[in-house]
């Protein structure tokens, strides 16, 4: 498993707002749907390995 790091982020409420119900819908947290969102656009770019090459979930 990637070891994980805390980060402290400041975020529009409006942003917040709309990520809580993005994770809500798709059954996932806030933090959770912000690390997805953030991965999927770093391997969209080819900035991040796939999760086979990687070990990532």
């Amino acid at each position: 498993m990637a070891e994980k790091k805390a980060y402290p982020l400041r975020i529009n409420t409006k942003v917040l707002d709309a990520v809580q119900r993005w994770a809500d819908d798709e059954l996932r947290s806030v933090n959770a749907q912000i690390e997805y969102v953030l991965r999927e656009a770093l391997r969209k770019q080819g900035r991040l390995k796939k999760p086979e090459e990687n070990g990532d979930d």
